[in-house]
């Protein structure tokens, strides 16, 4: 028998959530920890017997492993941490976001061995925590969405899917460990299909996004609508690419294919947004078909949304030529107004 000790990852009893189920799940992704136990206890002298200890111990000390954020003082944050260009999110963190920030490029190179592009796990880190991460942080510490109360509410979030394999007060008698194995499972199956969707779908989107961009004067002179030759996720990569890029004027339009017709996409005036740049003209809101074609004048056009950010025509031309004639329409008015 190996005289090697088994390293041991702390974290509390009782009640479990998804932020340190998550946070142990990352740590066994990593080889220093892939065979740890888990021990689960709030008796700090069987915590300090733990190499690395998570959301519980009342200590944030990285250079001990001592991870928890629910001291009263604690306000890290992932630019608080991070402290460089891009890491510009604000939300105090979880014990999950806090293993995140101190392990997560570490821990997204062992589960991608094939990318050795730094910039490429960069952008992979910083994809995941602002679309899982985050949430799971904002949820954790109560942060609000929004001021006012929902007209409904979210029950499907993984961080309602963990405490739903919580014991429940008239069924106990099941094995807590058991169930927040099944939990770490759970977070961990999340994660791994955002790092992959982030990897293989939403960072490639990008070559496609850029040569758009750098095409624009081809597609009118303008340069003021976008041509995609593919249908990808679009908006986040041209908010990135026009900083980068110095984009001047700013993008309107995004022209693509879809279900054998093509669309004209508003650009929104930040991600997440739903004010447009500039808007399909007010005139041909809610239009369909001849409607349509008559108040644009314009052969091929289907439809335009009754919101105008969005619209279509049966043929590439016929977008294109939508997009320009909404241009003319819509600075026009800008220089009425």
């Amino acid at each position: 028998m190996s005289g090697k000790s088994i390293m041991k990852i702390g974290t509390h009893d009782g009640t479990f959530h998804c932020d340190e189920v998550l946070a142990c799940a990352f740590l066994k992704l990593l080889p220093q920890y892939k065979d740890a136990s888990i021990v689960r206890s709030r008796d700090q002298n069987i915590l300090d017997t733990c190499d690395i200890v998570v959301d519980v111990g009342g200590e944030y000390d990285p250079s001990r492993h001592r991870y928890d954020h629910h001291m009263r003082h604690f306000q890290e944050s992932v630019s608080s941490i991070m402290k460089k260009p891009g890491y510009d999110w604000t939300i105090k963190l979880s014990s999950a976001g806090l293993v995140y920030c101190h392990f997560g490029h570490e821990i997204l190179r062992s589960v991608l061995p094939e990318v050795t592009d730094d910039r490429v796990i960069e952008e992979i880190f910083k994809k995941v925590y602002d679309t899982l991460i985050k949430e799971i942080d904002a949820i954790d510490n109560g942060v609000p969405m929004y001021d006012g109360e929902p007209l409904y509410r979210i029950v499907t979030d993984l961080s309602a899917r963990v405490s739903r394999l919580n014991p429940q007060w008239n069924n106990q008698d099941v094995n807590i460990d058991e169930r927040f194995e099944k939990a770490m499972a759970l977070t961990l199956e999340e994660f791994l299909e955002f790092v992959q969707y982030a990897k293989k779908v939403w960072l490639p989107a990008r070559d496609v996004v850029r040569r758009a961009v750098e095409n624009r004067y081809e597609v009118d002179p303008s340069g003021e609508i976008i041509m995609l030759s593919q249908t990808v996720p679009w908006k986040e990569h041209l908010f990135q690419l026009e900083e980068e890029m110095n984009v001047s004027p700013s993008i309107k339009y995004a022209i693509f294919e879809s279900d054998d017709s093509y669309r004209i996409q508003c650009m929104p005036v930040a991600a997440g947004s739903f004010v447009c740049r500039m808007f399909l003209p007010e005139v041909w809101g809610g239009l369909r078909s001849d409607a349509l074609v008559e108040a644009c004048g314009i052969e091929g056009a289907v439809f335009v949304h009754s919101v105008r950010f969005i619209g279509g025509n049966k043929t590439k031309d016929g977008a294109l030529a939508m997009a320009r004639k909404a241009l003319e329409i819509g600075k026009a008015v800008e220089c009425v107004d």
